[in-house]
């Protein structure tokens, strides 16, 4: 957004957006004068959903989420068709009994009725009032249009739904209906009537729902109730038919005796393994396996023989050999070892091996009636087992049948029981449920403060966001180019400079440079023309190019003017300058010309070139003839370049854009390029090619914005 044109742009329309609001304001003062009193009533409705001291159970949780649902169900439902038309009946019912104090004048519908035909009407309403009907359209169909006496009263429903206010306090029990109108007891009366009319239907209604509610669920009850009856007889008369009082019990009693048994039974096989273990072992001690009891001191007798033989043989040696100390030695060897081991034999052989025997044969015995003792009581065990197991065996094939007995019967308990809860729930909802009453009633009150000064600021902010929003409508809406940042923004390239609009006929660029009036006109345009000198001068010698091509979008923009301005503007900098342009199209008749023109076609032709002071003018062929159909390409080069070794800069004045193919053909041959665009123009869609187009030229410099307004 170009913020610099929208505020000139406000600027321009400053008045309309200070007369507006003026004018507005005055207006709505006037209006405002004569404005009714407005007079408020409310009326509070406690609900005891929030209050603790009227909820029987003091201690109960609170769930906020499910208490803010229900107040605004309660507050939607004062809004219901059928509770502003019950509201609405007693409101024509009250107007018609008392046409003395009725709340509001009578509209013109109900004034033409005579006094009969309000009696007639007072009927009908009551009747309606008391079937509670709903007030539509349909009703203007009979002897009178109902519906359309209500509305002409300002009792419609959604004149009295707009003008009811209903709110409810964050974290408060209490709901508060709110009416304003211009009669104080018209106010009272509503807010009353109808916290009163809602108390009653809703309750009525609640009533209802809840009867209707415990009759279907105790229908439910009783067929729950006899559901769990059939399924627990089922479950007796099956226990009954199979001699199980509790099967449970009775199988896990089995199971522990059958456990107890497989205990003793691995007991006793312990305890014959034992006393067969041990009477092997006796047996084997009797049997003369075993050197204690078969004479233990065979084997050392035996081994002392063999000592004694070796100690005979020793001495023989001894006494053979001539009593060598040797032989001396070994027989004192052998007889240390004969005198140890029957010490040792002593030792060991101190109980009489015959008393020995005599106590194996008491243990043998002992031993051997207690296995055959085990052996009859594990006969007993295992016939025990066999019982019992028998026994355990026959109850499981009926285990699964009464699990699924006593599955349904326990399934329809937990069914009954919930459906129980759920009447006892709903019975203790509907006498300690819900309970609406008036908490204060709403009373005729003092007039509301005016809202005149409201009315006021209203229609001043008003009004003048309206008149902004129009000024930038008109802002968004014009697409004019009026300064260099808007071309600039509309092109997607550079502005190079700007220059202001010549007004005066007297276009010679000379006279405008040697102005010494004081034309403000004229000194500004010097200036602006000077800086685009500067910034195409900087362009052109960076690379050392000296042909300029000045073209525009369309014809008319003024690129000619400026092709000679700048002629001349670089003939003060002492620069050489050739100008081929269209002949100016406006100079005073008595001026002279800035310089003799010649032919560029001519030049063409012959080369020949009349150079003039520092400025030399050649003239375009007006009869818009094509370049390469008058020259080659190469023979079109060779005379540039005979231009470019004569002149320091050359200045063409290519034609429009709109005629792009003869404006291709002279930009072929400048070096550096820039367009003119006229202050005030659009670029119009058509155009935007021929912007794309000049901007992808590689010695594209930027725009020029033309004929701009000077700001006075």
């Amino acid at each position: 957004m170009d913020i610099k044109s929208l505020l000139k742009l406000i600027n321009k329309y400053k008045w309309v957006l200070i007369l507006v609001p003026i004018i507005a304001v005055t207006i709505t003062y006037f209006l405002v004068q004569n404005l009714p009193k407005q007079y408020s009533s409310e009326v509070q409705i406690s609900t005891g959903l929030l209050d603790p001291s009227k909820k029987v159970i003091s201690n109960e949780n609170t769930d906020f989420f499910q208490v803010s649902q229900q107040f605004n169900q309660i507050m939607e439902k004062f809004k219901m068709k059928k509770i502003m038309n019950i509201l609405a009946y007693n409101l024509m019912i009250h107007d018609l009994e008392n046409p003395k104090k009725s709340f509001r004048k009578y509209s013109e519908k109900l004034d033409s009725l005579n006094a009969q035909n309000r009696a007639e009407l007072i009927q009908i309403f009551k009747e309606k009032l008391a079937t509670k009907s709903i007030l539509t359209l349909s009703d203007n169909n009979g002897k009178y249009k109902l519906y359309n006496l209500v509305g002409s009263m300002g009792y419609g429903e959604e004149t009295l739904r707009k003008q009811i206010e209903i709110n409810h306090a964050d974290n408060s029990d209490l709901i508060t209906l709110e009416y304003v109108s211009e009669n104080p007891e018209l106010s009272a009366y509503v807010v009353n009537t109808l916290a009163a009319d809602f108390i009653s239907n809703y309750s009525s209604e609640i009533s209802f729902n809840q009867n209707n509610s415990i009759v279907l669920l105790d229908s439910l009850l009783k067929q729950k109730e006899a559901t769990m009856n059939e399924k627990n007889n089922a479950l007796a008369a099956f226990k009954k038919n199979k001699g199980f009082l509790n099967l449970d019990e009775q199988s896990g009693s089995v199971y522990g005796q059958i456990t107890q048994y497989e205990a003793q039974r691995a007991d006793a096989l312990t305890k014959i393994q034992s006393n067969q273990g041990a009477l092997s072992v006796i047996r084997s001690k009797l049997n003369g396996n075993d050197s204690y009891t078969a004479g233990s001191t065979q084997a050392d007798n035996r081994e002392l023989i063999r000592l004694k033989g070796d100690l005979k043989i020793a001495t023989d040696r001894y006494v053979d050999n001539g009593f060598k100390a040797s032989d001396q030695l070994k027989i004192d060897s052998i007889n240390r070892i004969i005198v140890r081991r029957s010490n040792q034999n002593a030792d060991e052989n101190v109980v009489d091996p015959r008393a020995s025997r005599q106590t194996l044969i008491a243990q043998k015995t002992a031993l051997e009636i207690s296995l055959e003792e085990q052996k009859r009581s594990l006969t007993i065990i295992n016939q025990q087992l066999g019982i019992l197991r028998a026994k355990y065996s026959s109850m499981v094939p009926y285990d699964a049948d009464i699990q699924n007995y006593q599955r349904e019967a326990d399934l329809a308990i937990k069914e009954y029981t919930t459906a129980l809860d759920q009447v006892n729930q709903n019975r203790a909802g509907q006498s300690l449920g819900l309970r609406l009453q008036i908490e204060q009633l709403g009373l005729p009150g003092n007039p509301e403060p005016s809202k005149k000064i409201f009315y006021l600021l209203g229609a001043g902010a008003g009004s003048f966001i309206a008149s902004f929003g129009f000024v930038l409508l008109i802002f968004f809406l014009d697409h004019k180019i009026i300064s260099a940042q808007q071309l600039a923004n509309a092109t997607r390239s550079k502005t190079l400079g700007v220059l202001n609009k010549i007004e005066s006929n007297e276009r010679n660029i000379r006279d405008i440079w040697n102005d010494k009036d004081g034309n403000q006109n004229f000194e500004l345009y010097r200036d602006m023309l000077r800086s685009l000198r500067f910034e195409i001068n900087n362009q052109m010698d960076a690379d050392g190019s000296k042909i300029l091509g000045i073209t525009s979008l369309v014809a008319g923009e003024g690129k000619t003017f400026l092709c000679y301005s700048l002629a001349y503007a670089f003939a003060m900098t002492g620069k050489k300058v050739l100008l081929i342009a269209d002949e100016l199209p406006v100079i005073k008749s008595d001026s002279k010309a800035l310089a003799t023109s010649q032919n560029f076609q001519t030049f063409l032709i012959k080369k020949e070139i009349h150079t003039e002071d520092l400025i030399t003018i050649m003239n375009k062929s007006k009869a818009r003839e094509s370049l390469l159909e008058i020259q080659s390409i190469k023979s079109l080069q060779a005379g540039f370049d005979v231009l470019k070794d004569e002149f320091d800069t050359i200045i063409v004045d290519v034609n429009a854009l709109q005629d792009i193919n003869i404006a291709k053909e002279w930009l072929l041959f400048t070096e550096k390029n820039i367009s003119v665009f006229e202050a005030g123009n659009t670029i119009k869609d058509s155009n935007k090619e021929f912007v794309d187009y000049i901007k992808k030229l590689p010695g594209f410099l930027g725009w020029v914005l033309n004929k701009t307004q000077v700001q006075s």
